[in-house]
């Protein structure tokens, strides 16, 4: 099954600690690369959410973005430390009997680390609400990825069929390619004086004409062709596969078009050249 490295997915959660949402957002890549963004409450949780990230995906670069929003019209409560206030009260008497013109503010005062103490959430149940909505968002994203792995599969396979009719194009030249280059051999031949050796000559032109047959590029391209359909049908990791077929099919093309002694030849190889960068750009988002 072809699934591309591409998506997009977000979820939302509400409970007693307010609205929790999470985004997924994946591109391609070599490997499976990940940045979390998360609130300062549950930036505890990223190692669990890297390993459920890789169990659910094998390649592309992932964006993951986790928002806490506390409910409407609540807020939580202060409360204000009394020992640890009389402390700093204390240094701050201390210290404005030594200066000479001192000034305390009150809410500076109150800045102060460990004077005032937030209510704390429930940060188990927190945990908990951000890894099941995690791995629901996750599941979303490779669904997403399954969905436009399937628009992939149709355009390579488009592709392998504009290709295939390409090839067979190039096949049936192939006999009167050959008998143009052997006719323009045989007026050379006629034109020069003297005697000629024919079986030699006939020799050459045999050897001139395995130069210049491609055949066997032709048989190969044929053998890519199949072999990515192979691969887009089974339900095997395709990425890297194909990325190197890409790389066989150029290569294929490019020996098709230097042997070319057909100007109709050369313009399908170019035109070929054309349809395996397509099939490159596509194949570079599937996983």
């Amino acid at each position: 099954m072809i699934t591309s490295m591409t998506g997009f997915a977000r979820g939302e959660a509400t409970g007693p600690w307010g609205t929790l949402t999470c985004e997924l957002r994946s591109v391609n890549h070599r490997f499976l690369e990940s940045q979390f963004r998360l609130p300062e409450d549950l930036r505890g949780c990223e190692s669990e959410l890297r390993q459920a990230l890789a169990k659910a995906l094998k390649r592309g670069k992932v964006d993951c973005t986790v928002h806490l929003r506390e409910p409407e019209g609540a807020a939580r409560a202060l409360d204000i430390d009394e020992a640890a206030l009389a402390r700093l009260v204390k240094r701050v008497r201390e210290v404005a009997a030594a200066l000479p013109a001192p000034s305390v503010d009150a809410l500076e005062v109150l800045r102060w680390p460990g004077v005032i103490r937030e209510t704390a959430v429930d940060a188990e149940g927190l945990h908990a609400a951000l890894a099941a909505l995690f791995a629901a968002t996750a599941r979303d994203l490779v669904a997403a990825r399954a969905r436009e792995g399937v628009r992939l599969r149709e355009l390579i396979g488009e592709r392998c069929a504009g290709l295939e009719a390409l090839v067979a194009q190039v096949r049936a030249r192939l006999p009167e390619v050959h008998a143009r280059v052997r006719g323009r051999l045989g007026e050379r031949l006629a034109e020069l004086a003297g005697q000629v050796d024919k079986d030699r000559v006939e020799q050459e032109i045999v050897m001139l004409l395995q130069r210049l047959d491609v055949a066997e590029e032709l048989d190969r391209l044929t053998g890519h062709i199949e072999e990515t359909r192979r691969i887009i049908a089974s339900g095997e990791p395709a990425g890297r596969r194909l990325d190197f077929l890409m790389q066989e099919f150029n290569r294929e093309a490019n020996t098709l078009s230097s042997k070319s002694q057909d100007l109709e030849t050369t313009r399908i190889a170019v035109d070929m050249k054309v349809l395996i960068e397509q099939m490159r750009e596509q194949v570079q988002n599937i996983e």
